[in-house]
């Protein structure tokens, strides 16, 4: 589900304008407005790596926890959740997408969800979305926390369809729901996304909430880095990821 501010003003006046703000508006022009305002394609594309750091709650349950994510071109990540009682890792290297945690133990992430994982790990998912989506739809328009927004719907080129929803006035992504694999089977992620800060260039949001059937879960960012030295291992594979994907050959 990233992060930078360079909104030119008059690029936005334009955007903003009575062309982009009809209710006709092609989804891909909604799509590239949410690139342009919140800091342009060139901003995006000189990003290599990224890492962040905040903490991570879930609500539902009383937990909370530290929260460091990586990223690194293309298409690697690796993000870990530290709390009291364990911890939860979850990663991918371009092909695997894995996660592993005190309770359920290592397991190798299958259809939807690996497609979803390995789709986020991309570095430059948001700026390059064609390379990623293979149909953009608007299904109209709706509220979110009172602000009118346009809904799109995105065909991922493996997976099932996203549901985008963004404001009409400032261009910002706002939600997202997607489907999910969970313990009890398949269900809908709602994910709403606020804050927005400058991050190095790159408008970004700070907050991040999560509903689940059952678990809610709140994510607030308070560092981003663009460009970090990451060590190479940091995307390496955990003996139990390797073990797993040695079986399945």
């Amino acid at each position: 589900m990233r992060l930078r501010l360079r909104i030119a003003c008059s690029v936005y006046l334009v955007l903003a304008g009575t062309a982009l703000a009809a209710d006709d508006m092609k989804p891909e022009a909604i799509m590239d407005r949410y690139i342009e305002v919140t800091g342009g394609q060139a901003a995006y594309d000189k990003i290599k790596s990224e890492m962040a750091s905040g903490t991570l709650e879930i609500t539902s349950m009383g937990l909370s926890g530290t929260l460091t994510s990586y990223r690194a071109a293309p298409d690697k990540s690796y993000t870990v959740v530290e709390f009291q009682a364990g911890k939860f890792e979850e990663g991918t290297n371009g092909s695997i997408a894995w996660a592993m945690d005190g309770m359920q133990g290592a397991r190798l992430k299958q259809g939807d969800e690996r497609s979803t994982a390995l789709r986020n790990a991309a570095l430059h998912m948001e700026s390059h979305w064609r390379d990623f989506y293979k149909k953009a739809e608007l299904a109209g328009t709706e509220d979110v926390d009172g602000k009118a927004c346009y809904k799109l719907l995105l065909t991922p080129n493996e997976g099932s369809v996203e549901t985008r929803y963004f404001d009409k006035s400032s261009g910002l992504l706002l939600k997202v729901t997607l489907p999910v694999t969970t313990q009890d089977g398949s269900a809908t992620a709602e994910i709403a996304l606020s804050d927005y800060r400058d991050e190095g260039g790159i408008l970004t949001p700070h907050t991040i909430a999560q509903k689940l059937p059952g678990t809610d879960i709140l994510v607030k960012i308070q560092s981003v880095k663009h460009n970090p030295d990451i060590p190479a291992d940091r995307f390496d594979l955990p003996a139990e990821i390797k073990a797993l994907a040695a079986a399945k050959k």
